[in-house]
């Protein structure tokens, strides 16, 4: 492949749509409260997709350094792996992208809370240079949080809780106690994602010494915890949408009918490397979800 190739392929942009799912929710639930700032929103977008781009070119980097990315993983193969890119290049990259993710945030800090307390200001610039962080030292570092069975918890945290709480906070001046349930709901299908990843490379994780969740409580407990994770999320969506008092909200959950027949799926599948094509389908769920209710904010 060409070089341009190679760095598409190493910017995973399948994976983009998953990362702004938080953005959306909060976002037009703020419209939904008639708070709504186009700049404010339009850089959050940015600021989210060049921080999921240095997130993934942090990870072909680091996981081809440590030696995960290897002959014997399933799925596309890296950049930095095939030698498309070399490891020079690519740390370039993430300096790069690291400066351009912290170039939008700022200005969306800034901007955000000029009409909050100056404590929210310095909470979000630490926000900030956390999700950079976050997204470098996933695989990167000699702590790299992500062969600690780490994970899990960061994507909850990051794609789910900050991502849909904090660009509502920007939008609305105030916080919502009630769109906890769905930022707990994006954060559980996105650790879901990420959880079906491990569940595929178990294997292969377990002898580079990555040790995720996965790698920890087995496979067969790895899907039940799989399930776990969908069905709680599906019950935080259902109690959000019902408290809206808007039977028409509830058309938001229709994209849960595919991930029931995923969940399925999985339960029978005994070949790891076969759950490969499974893992666009929970992405693309939870991002159908999220631009469903998005719409529905607007129209109802």
């Amino acid at each position: 492949m060409t070089k341009m190739q190679a760095w598409v392929s190493a910017a995973r942009l399948r994976t983009l749509p998953l990362s702004i799912s938080g953005i959306l929710f909060g976002s037009f639930y703020a419209y939904y409260l008639d708070k709504w700032d186009g700049l404010i929103f339009g850089l959050a977008m940015a600021t989210t997709l060049l921080l999921q781009i240095l997130s993934n070119f942090a990870n072909d980097l680091g996981d081809t350094l440590k030696g995960a990315d290897n002959e014997e993983r399933v799925g596309p193969q890296r950049s930095v792996q095939s030698g498309a890119i070399s490891v020079k290049e690519m740390k370039g990259a993430v300096i790069l992208f690291s400066v351009l993710s912290l170039a939008t945030a700022i200005p969306l800090v800034i901007y955000g809370t000029k009409d909050l307390p100056t404590t929210i200001l310095y909470t979000y610039i630490a926000l900030a240079l956390a999700c950079v962080i976050a997204a470098i030292t996933y695989t990167m570092g000699k702590k790299a949080y992500g062969y600690n069975g780490l994970g899990d918890v960061f994507v909850f945290i990051f794609f789910g809780l900050v991502s849909t709480l904090g660009i509502f906070t920007l939008l609305a001046k105030t916080f919502d106690i009630l769109l906890i349930l769905p930022a707990i709901g994006i954060g559980l299908l996105s650790t879901a994602v990420l959880n079906l990843n491990n569940l595929r490379d178990h294997e292969n994780d377990a002898k580079v010494g990555k040790n995720t969740i996965i790698v920890k409580m087995g496979y067969e407990k790895g899907k039940r915890h799989h399930a776990r994770l969908i069905h709680m999320a599906f019950f935080c969506f259902l109690t959000f949408f019902a408290l809206q008092e808007n039977a028409w909200m509830l058309i938001g959950l229709l994209p849960f009918a595919i991930l029931m027949k995923h969940l399925n799926y999985v339960k029978k599948e005994q070949i790891p490397q076969n759950l490969d094509p499974e893992l666009k389908k929970v992405a693309l769920s939870t991002f159908l979800i999220c631009l469903l209710s998005s719409i529905l904010f607007v129209l109802c």
